[in-house]
């Protein structure tokens, strides 16, 4: 019993690390409440990834490998961080959710959505033909909606010539600058 027990709080430990992205001290506080480690099994615990980690320690599951987070600007003169883009829509709320998921893939994250970053394969071939890899999508929160909705920012690897917003789920496609204007 003791045992599943302890691999219901690695489960949870990995959860809390990998979807909530917690600090793992409150995962290995949780451990040890249990009993499963003691506080000196728990100072050999080393961070996930380094040469020095126990075998009984427990290590997140690694985060997917076709998630790109882009570099953020060092040149001002490329993205400004002041001023206002140039949409192609008017409604204040669309405007208002589209500009938080530029910001946020401007900044490299952290997004809301795992999905966020990961390879848009252009299976309805709407965009330019590209090879697999060049294109990235993101979430545009919907309003009202239960999961990630219908809206997306996808964006190829010329950030500022491909950039592109669909609200129906990749049937249509509008160009958008991702840049600020003054």
């Amino acid at each position: 019993m003791r045992v599943l027990f302890c691999w219901l709080v690695a489960f949870f430990q990995t959860f809390l690390v990998r979807v909530h992205r917690c600090l793992p001290v409150a995962a290995l506080a949780c451990i040890l409440a249990t009993g499963c480690l003691s506080l000196d099994d728990a100072a050999e615990v080393s961070p996930p990834g380094s040469s020095a980690a126990t075998q009984g320690s427990v290590q997140p599951n690694p985060a997917p490998t076709n998630v790109v987070k882009p570099e953020p600007s060092t040149k001002s003169a490329d993205k400004p961080t002041q001023g206002k883009r140039r949409l192609p829509f008017s409604d204040p709320e669309r405007v208002r959710a589209v500009n938080a998921t530029l910001d946020l893939i401007e900044q490299g994250g952290p997004f809301p959505y795992r999905q966020d970053g990961t390879v848009f394969q252009n299976r309805e071939n709407k965009l330019p033909k590209k090879p697999r890899g060049y294109y990235h999508e993101y979430t545009v929160k919907t309003p009202g909606s239960r999961d990630r909705g219908a809206r997306r920012i996808v964006q190829g690897k010329s950030a500022n010539e491909e950039t592109y917003y669909t609200d129906d789920h990749y049937q249509t496609f509008l160009p958008i600058d991702p840049r600020r204007y003054p």
